[in-house]
């Protein structure tokens, strides 16, 4: 039995359904990553599992026993925002304190308590600074703090790195998963950053319109996103995407794309228009022709951080994104000029047009 379930949970604000029927189930000291784009209900998702707010319909388990009427002071929650929302008027070690002096934890316990989370939090020694007289990082970790000094069974994340800047970002997604082990607390981990929830969720939630669109591990969202939406939200540049009508061909079906004609075996469901999607980094670009390749502008060089980006064009004017090391990249300079591209089209994921759903090899 999963240890949180979420069962076909919905919340309406008047007119504007922001969840409809999210079922989730997670297991005991997971740590999921919920990922969506601004605006889809993540964060209205953990004020209704910590209690702040009841859902319309649908029910939320844990341990097999339902929550639904408890209020969040009896629930084993702990939440950190990407706000910090620390008390200006408490330093450091008040605010963590804060949950053990709310349950009338003695003395003893709230000063050993709070400064075994700041050392495992490396804050010890700011802990009596107010927050104005903190960094945006140790902000940061006193909120982690805070939500995790009751060491409770289920703690929520709400884009908690959101604010700190990118080293420390890139830090505490190493750290993060190693410290909330230590714990063993159950984890929701809420984030609009693919690279965030690929790095920290054991599995990933894409959550939008209203319900969780696929739950897996990151690597198998990424490479079968179940919609075209996901296939579009994961990854830096989005994916290629180009419209294609199959024909019925002697060896199969035939498609024509970026002026290449495709023969694709044992694709089901062909017999509609569909979307062809190519990842960047399956597209290779050269300099000479190779065999399988094709004659394409190349429009635009961007390195993007141990990546270069190539911005091409085909002779029918198509736009076609290629990615490829850093290294490789210094090659083509910045000039607008003639390269030659060769896809990995046995890497292309294929959509129905229609409903967007992929279709399975």
């Amino acid at each position: 039995m999963s240890y949180l379930v979420l069962d076909g949970v919905a919340k309406r604000f008047g007119k504007d359904e922001v969840l409809k029927d999210a079922s989730l189930s997670i297991e005991k000291n997971e740590m999921v990553a919920i990922f969506g784009p601004s605006g889809v209900g993540k964060t209205v998702l953990l004020r209704l599992i910590s209690g702040v707010a009841p859902p319309d319909a649908g029910d939320i388990r844990v341990g097999g026993e339902s929550v639904l009427g408890t209020s969040p002071e009896v629930r084993e929650t702990g939440v950190a925002f990407q706000n910090f929302a620390l008390y200006p008027h408490m330093n450091a070690f008040e605010n963590i304190a804060s949950p053990l002096r709310a349950r009338g934890a003695d003395e003893a316990e709230v000063k050993r308590k709070v400064q075994e989370t700041g050392e495992l939090l490396k804050i010890a020694h700011v802990l009596h600074h107010l927050p104005r007289q903190l960094s945006n990082g140790q902000k940061q970790r006193t909120a982690l703090g805070r939500a995790l000094v009751r060491r409770p069974k289920i703690i929520l994340l709400d884009d908690p790195l959101r604010n700190v800047d990118a080293k420390l970002r890139y830090e505490m997604r190493l750290e993060l998963p190693r410290l909330l082990k230590r714990f063993e607390s159950t984890v929701l981990y809420v984030t609009q950053d693919y690279k965030e929830a690929m790095a920290l969720g054991e599995r990933v939630a894409v959550l939008f319109d209203g319900r969780f669109q696929q739950v897996d591990h990151p690597a198998a969202v990424y490479r079968s996103p179940r919609h075209v939406e996901i296939a579009r939200l994961f990854g830096d540049p989005t994916i290629n995407l180009y419209p294609i009508r199959p024909t019925k061909g002697e060896g199969g079906h035939e498609v024509t794309v970026l002026g290449q004609t495709l023969r694709l075996k044992g694709r089901a469901g062909l017999d509609r228009p569909c979307l062809i999607g190519i990842r960047p980094e399956d597209v290779h670009v050269e300099q000479e022709p190779s065999e399988g390749s094709f004659p394409v502008e190349l429009d635009a060089v961007t390195p993007l951080n141990v990546r270069t980006v190539l911005f091409l064009r085909t002779k029918e004017r198509e736009e076609v994104f290629a990615t490829c090391s850093e290294s490789r990249g210094e090659r083509f300079g910045r000039d607008h000029r003639q390269v030659h591209a060769r896809v990995d089209f046995e890497k292309a994921l294929l959509f129905d047009e229609a409903t967007g759903e992929r279709l399975a090899a």
